[in-house]
């Protein structure tokens, strides 16, 4: 594990959470029932909700629980096969957009601020592009996030949109490519959220990374290159909190990882084990780790 260097001013207000994909899939309302009061347990002031299927929770009673818990609430897009803002197949496409629009509709619901995720294309799809090709996705995606834009800032929402790694997604692997996007859509409700676990496998340097997107950077996935507790593995932890203590971040940073039974995207995402001894230990061990990193 690495030292820690400790930053006690501008990252003061930065909030840590834990995606509910640790330890469950699809997440059901009994399960945060179960999870909400566990996750604040653990020193965890923030909770990320993924949505898999449209009702596969109660986002009313899930709003009340995470209220009654004390807990900030994000939620995570699931971009399955059939939701993909960019595919050939314009039901694919619209299907994709009605499922965002469903997704800023729950983030509203459940009292929550972020809708993040890769909100351009199904995770798993990959393709070769040429210049013109690829050019023409990105002004479908642009086109596609300033029409979501206008739902999100009337659902009082602001999408993170997420690179992937290579093995993912073929259409944004980088920081700087999320920087072309957003910046063309131009609305406050459109901003970019990074994962140092793909951030490993694609950037050159983390910390640079995280400069470039500055000020645009709305919502932060910290999690290890094997998917493990952060701090268990190579991920340039040092680098990634100076970082975000030049760019003044004071967002949520949040856990990402999988149980081995998730079912949207385990192919995809290559889940097919366990990552620590128990996905307790994974969230613990992570949340104390970032806290040292981080405060």
């Amino acid at each position: 594990m690495y030292g820690v260097p400790t930053f006690t001013q501008e990252l003061i207000t930065m909030h840590f959470g834990v995606n509910t994909w640790v330890w469950a899939s699809p997440l059901t309302t009994q399960e945060l029932h179960t999870l909400a009061p566990k996750v604040k347990g653990m020193g965890f002031d923030w909770i990320e909700l993924p949505i898999e299927g449209l009702n596969d929770f109660d986002y009313l009673e899930a709003g009340k629980i995470i209220r009654d818990n004390g807990l900030g609430v994000s939620m995570c897009a699931a971009m399955g096969p059939d939701r993909d803002l960019i595919h050939d197949d314009a039901a694919i496409r619209a299907n994709g957009a009605a499922y965002i629009r469903h997704c800023l509709q729950a983030v509203q619901t459940v009292g929550g601020t972020n809708l993040v995720g890769p909100i351009y294309s199904a995770v798993g799809r990959v393709w070769q592009q040429t210049a013109d090709e690829r050019a023409h996705d990105v002004d479908l995606l642009v086109q596609q996030l300033r029409d979501l834009s206008k739902v999100a800032a009337d659902c009082g929402a602001v999408m993170g949109i997420e690179p992937l790694n290579r093995f993912e997604t073929s259409f944004i692997n980088l920081a700087t490519q999320v920087i072309e996007v957003v910046d063309r859509v131009d609305h406050p409700s459109c901003k970019i959220m990074l994962d140092t676990f793909h951030m490993n496998i694609e950037e050159k340097s983390l910390g640079a990374a995280i400069r470039q997107t500055g000020s645009r950077l709305a919502h932060f996935h910290a999690c290890e290159n094997d998917r493990g507790a952060p701090g268990s593995g190579n991920v340039t932890w040092p680098e990634v909190a100076a970082a975000l203590k030049a760019i003044h971040y004071d967002g949520p940073v949040v856990i990402e990882s999988f149980t081995n039974k998730v079912k949207s995207i385990a192919r995809a995402a290559a889940i097919w084990r366990a990552f620590e001894p128990s996905q307790d230990a994974l969230a613990q061990n992570g949340v104390t780790f970032l806290k040292q990193l981080l405060t």
